[in-house]
């Protein structure tokens, strides 16, 4: 799955223990981890994937891919978003 979705904070919930580290940043979970649930269902927690998409790097941000405090220029995403909002909901002075 993407990165930060909740992934491991749902095999936490199901668990109902912490058994998987969380964040509120990409990159908690670095490595594969198999949970046993009960006697018939594993789970496993993995790091967030994303697939490159041919999107300009300014979405990388957009799509979990990269932590806000990681960013060189925090404008490039911020633009990103805003060109996608409709010009009619985002206030303009």
């Amino acid at each position: 799955g993407y990165p930060n979705v909740g992934k491991s904070s749902l095999i936490n919930s199901l668990k109902r223990s912490r058994v998987c580290g969380v964040g509120a940043t990409p990159g908690v979970t670095r490595c594969l981890q198999a949970v046993q649930l009960d006697r018939h269902i594993q789970l496993l927690d993995c790091p967030g994937v994303v697939l490159d998409s041919g999107d300009p790097p300014a979405a990388a941000p957009l799509r979990g891919a990269l932590a806000p405090q990681r960013l060189r220029d925090p404008l490039s995403p911020a633009i990103a978003i805003l060109r996608r909002c409709p010009s009619e909901q985002v206030g303009r002075d």
